[in-house]
């Protein structure tokens, strides 16, 4: 058993900072008032983030890209039943895969909605008046009920699998997340993570905040 990169810096980055964000979006939409303010600017961080790991989804470290959990359902179901290869619990497992998956795109349809949205007391999406009252009305109904709960049922999942990979399966997911390297058995291919991949990583997530800024200026301002 060795130890080797599987989560590069930038995406270790990204997922810290993206639970710091939703948590925070969960408080302020839920306190209101003048903490609103707060949460449309951790909105559009995670509008930024989003952006980031869709992109290095196909250009960050070995582990970090879509190609590598990206399995089919005879895989899953191989998984499921215990039959699954080695090198498939190295990364992303195929039903962490489902997870990952299904998070970023509720997290996406839920950012989106919150651009179209409208509390009709004080504060408004930066786009409400790209589209007609409906929309706005129906996006507005999501975003405060379905998505996030949505939201909060997919992250208490989360916390479940955790622990019961630590606890029934013996395996520590966190630690990987935090410090990068994790113990394998398999000879598999290492993440790259050196000082050229994370200087890419900065100029993507700059650009990506720049499309933010540009897509929220659309209506006005940032």
């Amino acid at each position: 058993m060795h130890a080797i990169r599987v989560w590069d810096l930038p995406t270790r980055l990204f997922h810290w900072s993206l639970a710091a964000c939703v948590i925070g979006l969960v408080v302020s939409g839920s306190v209101g008032g003048n903490w609103m303010n707060w949460h449309l600017r951790l909105g559009y961080a995670v509008l930024t983030l989003l952006l980031f790991r869709l992109v290095w989804g196909f250009v960050g470290g070995h582990w970090s890209r879509f190609s590598s959990f990206l399995f089919g359902p005879g895989v899953l179901i191989a998984y499921l039943r215990g039959r699954s290869e080695p090198v498939h619990r190295v990364g992303h497992t195929p039903l962490g895969a489902l997870s990952v998956f299904a998070l970023l795109a509720v997290l996406l349809v839920q950012v989106g909605s919150g651009l179209i949205s409208d509390d009709e007391i004080a504060f408004f999406g930066p786009l409400v008046g790209w589209v007609s009252g409906d929309t706005v009305r129906s996006a507005t109904s999501y975003h405060k009920n379905v998505g996030k709960f949505l939201i909060l049922g997919l992250v208490l999942l989360h916390l479940l699998a955790i622990a019961f990979y630590k606890v029934v399966k013996k395996q520590g997911l966190v630690q990987p997340m935090l410090l990068g390297d994790k113990k394998v058995d398999e000879a598999v291919p290492a993440a790259k993570d050196t000082l050229g991949t994370r200087l890419l990583a900065l100029v993507v997530l700059v650009g990506c905040g720049l499309v933010v800024n540009w897509v929220v200026g659309q209506g006005g301002g940032f």
